[in-house]
């Protein structure tokens, strides 16, 4: 069985990378949706762009999305029962999607190099037009290679739909490919809408994707003329309270804000760019769900919660009905457990602690901690009392069964009559919205040694959550990830971000760091040890924790690099396999 898996994974490998023969690949139309009679007006292109937005959905929703393996390959927590990454290999990935993410990511790409390629196949009413749909396709595009370069480091660039098989990819480098997309980008932001709506890239989302290429290209300079016109664009932190919640006392501002329902009201001037995700919408033109009840939250509802008589005492229904905390909860098995320091250390801020801080970001209306979960059948001698993990038959099982939760990111609610395990339900996601921009701002500021200015946009964030002001000494870029992990917490791709960070430090020989020792010696691997308890642990319970330096890149699956039989595809440094490197292109060709 595990011999007929393997084929079929490489099949559709091959398959991605156009690496079959040229007869298989040979376009045999079986309907109408060909590229050749879908691109033949603007509608067309627009309809083809459908497909590539809802390709960026697969990084925010979904149970075991991508999202997911961002933060559980970071500082921020882990998989307990997926952390050993000597056992993440080229060819086993383990439970995480480490291997597939490689090849899905180029699918995407081409979907939207078909359009780029076909753009000129026809004669558009204005020029305008054809740069509009260009621009967008360029986004995506943008987004998928800056997504690769920071997960994979050096990969093949496709820049053109391609119509035959093709067996001889090479690696480019990294930053090859960054520079390319820093020019699709310079492009795409003359010609991507400056307004409404919301839930496509707009020239300011367009500005948000390149300040973040412009920090790694160390031109700072650049990332922060784009983030300021971001920030006096049409934009403003949220700071009164508003939507479907704002008339209960028991939430905040914060709460607020990441409500699905809230998300696109006009109300909402903090937002840039949204996923919309409704459970009203046709199945085609929704997900699964964003899974975030199920991947964040403990397995609270299992036997390994015990009362105070070894007895199970929990449920998530009673006599076939939802319970209260199984539909606000949801049926949790976490992907991510996070860190001590997530839970708890980030907060800590002067005299205050996670308990008491006024940090709207850690408060008890947004936040479940340990003494909220309560036993709740009723015939338990415990009922209603908070779980202990002291009757639990060892204290290792809180891992999965309880610990805090950031329930104001996590909350999805299912639809009403919806029967099957609450796991996160559909809703709208923030790609990117305006307290991102101030500290990408305040970032590009640190680097050029502007630690005041970088004080005053990190200050903007902290004074609008009610959090404690900091000075200009306090500013490093472990405070400013700090800062980021706050406030977006399962919103960015919290791996990418730290590897982009690793590498400006080692372009920039800062810290002892370097690019040619980048894979034994980098800022990932020493943030994720300094903040991440489990890796310092070791062993807890029966699970392993284990990380090494040149972890910070992902392995690439051993069956895409045999099967390029022309050319050579790189494997990152410390995987078997890359002792067959040669050195990557330096240049792109679209």
């Amino acid at each position: 069985m595990k011999r007929i898996i393997k084929i079929i994974a490489v099949f559709i490998l091959l398959l991605l990378f156009q690496s079959c023969n040229k007869d298989f690949l040979k376009p045999k139309p079986l309907s109408f949706y060909t590229p050749e009679n879908v691109y033949v007006d603007k509608a067309g292109f627009e309809a083809g762009m459908v497909t590539v937005r809802k390709d960026l959905k697969n990084d925010f929703y979904g149970n075991m999305g991508h999202m997911v393996t961002e933060v559980s390959s970071s500082d921020l927590g882990n998989q307990d029962f997926a952390a050993d990454w000597s056992q993440i290999t080229p060819s086993t990935g383990a439970y995480l999607p480490i291997l597939p993410l490689f090849g899905k990511i180029y699918g995407y790409i081409k979907n939207t190099n078909v359009i780029i390629s076909r753009i000129d196949d026809i004669k558009w009413s204005t020029q305008a037009d054809r740069n509009a749909i260009l621009a967008e396709a360029y986004f995506y595009r943008s987004w998928w290679y800056y997504r690769l370069v920071h997960t994979y480091g050096d990969v093949p660039f496709l820049g053109k739909e391609l119509t035959g098989a093709k067996l001889d990819f090479f690696s480019n480098s990294r930053w090859s490919i960054l520079n390319k997309i820093q020019s699709d980008m310079e492009f795409a932001i003359q010609w991507l809408p400056e307004g409404e709506p919301k839930d496509k890239p707009s020239k300011y989302a367009g500005l948000q994707l390149l300040s973040k290429i412009y920090l790694v290209n160390l031109q700072f300079d650049k990332a922060i003329e784009a983030a300021t016109t971001i920030i006096n664009g049409p934009f403003a932190l949220m700071k009164q309270r508003f939507g479907s919640y704002a008339n209960n006392p028991h939430y905040d501002l914060l709460w607020d804000i990441h409500r699905p329902e809230n998300k696109f009201l006009a109300q909402n001037t903090e937002s840039i760019f949204i996923l919309i995700d409704r459970v009203e919408a046709p199945v085609g033109a929704k997900t699964s769900g964003t899974g975030t009840m199920r991947s964040y939250d403990p397995s609270w509802w299992i036997g390994l919660v015990k009362d105070s008589k070894g007895l199970g005492a929990t449920t998530p229904q009673l006599n076939g009905v939802n319970t209260p905390m199984y539909d606000t909860l949801g049926r949790g098995n976490p992907d991510v457990v996070p860190s001590p320091w997530a839970g708890y250390e980030l907060w800590d801020d002067g005299t205050y602690g996670w308990y008491n801080t006024p940090d709207l970001r850690r408060s008890k209306s947004n936040w479940y901690d340990d003494d909220d979960y309560l036993y709740n059948v009723p015939t338990s001698v415990d009922f209603g009392k908070p779980f202990n993990p002291h009757y639990f038959s060892q204290l290792s099982d809180t891992l999965e069964a309880l610990f805090p939760t950031a329930h104001y990111k996590i909350y999805y609610p299912e639809a009403p009559g919806f029967t099957g395990p609450p796991f996160g339900g559909n809703g709208d996601y923030y790609v990117y919205r305006l307290a991102e921009t101030y500290l990408i701002r305040a970032e590009a500021y640190f680097w050029k040694g502007q630690l005041g200015l970088a004080t005053d946009d990190i200050n903007i964030v902290r004074e609008r959550a009610h959090a404690l002001p900091i000075t200009a000494g306090d500013v490093t870029l472990d405070y400013i990830f700090d800062e980021r992990a706050r406030e977006l917490y399962i919103e960015e791709m919290r791996h990418t971000e730290l590897v982009r960070a690793a590498y400006i430090m080692a372009r920039l020989n800062k810290g002892g760091y370097s690019l040619a020792t980048f894979t034994s010696h980098n800022w990932f691997y020493d943030r994720v040890m300094s903040r991440n308890r489990h890796y310092q642990d070791g062993i807890i319970g029966n699970s392993v924790f284990k990380i090494q330096p040149f972890n910070v890149l992902w392995p690439i699956d051993v069956n895409v690099i045999t099967a390029n039989t022309k050319g050579i595809i790189n494997q990152n440094e410390g995987y078997e396999g890359a002792q067959n490197n040669i050195p990557p292109l330096e240049t792109t060709i679209e």
